[in-house]
């Protein structure tokens, strides 16, 4: 809204208006904006539900300090998503066809994850929401946002025009006075369905590679290749990011870290400069999810202060599926939703340890009567807390881990 209104005033020459056009400098309000919001509006929202009596239900699993946790306020997500939304509204261009996916996402799963909150907490059913309306609503959404994407027409990837040999075509510029003299790509706007990739020669991988057996028509039947993946990649994280969500201030720390690699991979990809310097697809309008990944990542930090240990309020899963489905679109929307097994290493590590676990438990009660498990317990924070690390150690060294895998994923741009 101040965007649009600003805009405005700038036609006008109204003094410093101007301003309001640059990225930079409307991440940096976002992010502010969402501080603010989140930390000073946080701890009213606190005081209602504890009014409310809306709290946790702990089941005694024998974990150290379990038990003090019971009855801290849950459904914190309310906090993140207001702290997200009324700062984009605010300071993005609300016209711009990525940032109003992301408005999208966040407000659907944030709804999803707090009919499942609701159940919990209202109607005292620990089981929540039922898992099918849950994968459903999941379901739904990547159907929305890869349609979207495949229709349309603002979608796009800005690739250079190759000759006949595969050269890049180029073109001559000269300045008015012809005193500089300049060779440029010819680029041209395409409908595409590939996606960067790291470590392979042109960091890129096309998902019609996935149905090659179609021959020509692989590429008119990609689209449908790409829809499957952001329902898989939405479903994945989401579920990872309920999962990590265990301990304070975990999945929120490691989820703020997360945001600010995706925001500098989200301005290198909408920046032709450095997406030609970086050899990635440059992908236009993109550059206007760093507004939005900006009030994201002051959200979750806002957050932090109050679910740092021992936490004083808790996410729930109108936080935690939404925080995952939004680091899912994001990715997908910028394209680099394959380095999302690097970059999100946690959240994966964190899925695998419940797989697994169930499924050796399974399989040995099945050959001997008797279930064995791989871990002490699972997922992998409660494997650490049976072992006796203290959480707030716990928490911090997956944050740390998370900053490694972080720097890793922005290397492998280069690396080839």
């Amino acid at each position: 809204m101040l965007y649009y209104l600003f805009t405005y005033l700038e036609k006008l020459d109204f003094p410093g208006a101007g301003v309001f056009q640059y990225i930079s400098f409307r991440s940096a309000m976002t992010v502010i904006t969402s501080l603010i919001i989140s930390m000073v509006f946080g701890k009213r929202i606190i005081r209602f539900l504890r009014r409310k009596q809306i709290g946790e239900t702990i089941r005694d699993l024998g974990l150290e300090g379990q038990t003090e946790k019971k009855g801290t306020p849950t459904m914190g997500g309310l906090i993140i998503l207001a702290s997200i939304i009324i700062p984009v509204i605010l300071f993005g261009d609300l016209k711009n066809v990525y940032v109003m996916l992301m408005l999208i996402t966040t407000l659907w799963l944030g709804f999803v994850g707090f009919l499942d909150d609701y159940i919990k907490v209202f109607q005292k059913n620990k089981e929540g929401l039922r898992g099918k309306f849950k994968i459903g609503g999941q379901v739904i959404l990547g159907l929305i946002v890869g349609l979207t994407l495949h229709f349309n027409n603002t979608v796009v990837v800005r690739e250079k025009v190759l000759d006949k040999n595969g050269t890049p075509v180029t073109s001559i510029v000269q300045s008015d006075d012809h005193s500089i003299t300049q060779k440029t790509y010819v680029t041209r706007d395409v409908k595409s369905t590939k996606v960067n990739i790291p470590f392979l020669k042109n960091n890129e991988f096309d998902y019609a590679y996935l149905i090659w057996f179609l021959g020509d028509k692989a590429k008119k039947w990609a689209w449908i290749v790409v829809i499957l993946a952001v329902i898989f990649i939405l479903t994945a994280v989401s579920n990872g990011v309920n999962l990590t969500d265990g301990l304070d201030g975990l999945a929120a720390g490691t989820s703020a870290i997360i945001g600010a690699t995706l925001g500098i991979l989200a301005y290198v990809s909408g920046n032709t400069i450095f997406a030609d310097y970086l050899n990635i697809m440059y992908i236009p309008y993109t550059g206007e999810l760093v507004v939005y990944i900006s009030g994201f990542i002051g959200a979750l930090i806002g957050f932090l202060w109050y679910n740092s240990y021992p936490a004083q309020i808790f996410m729930g899963d109108t936080g935690s599926l939404s925080v995952g489905g939004i680091i899912a679109v994001f990715a997908i929307l910028i394209r680099k939703e394959l380095l999302i097994p690097i970059l999100c290493g946690i959240y994966f590590t964190e899925s695998l340890s419940v797989l697994f676990q169930v499924s050796y438990f399974k399989y040995t009660r099945r050959k001997s009567g008797t279930g064995k498990r791989i871990l002490k317990m699972a997922p992998l924070h409660h494997h650490y807390q049976k072992l006796n690390y203290s959480e707030p150690k716990i928490v911090t060294r997956f944050w740390i881990i998370t900053v490694l895998l972080a720097v890793i994923t922005i290397v492998t741009l280069k690396i080839r």
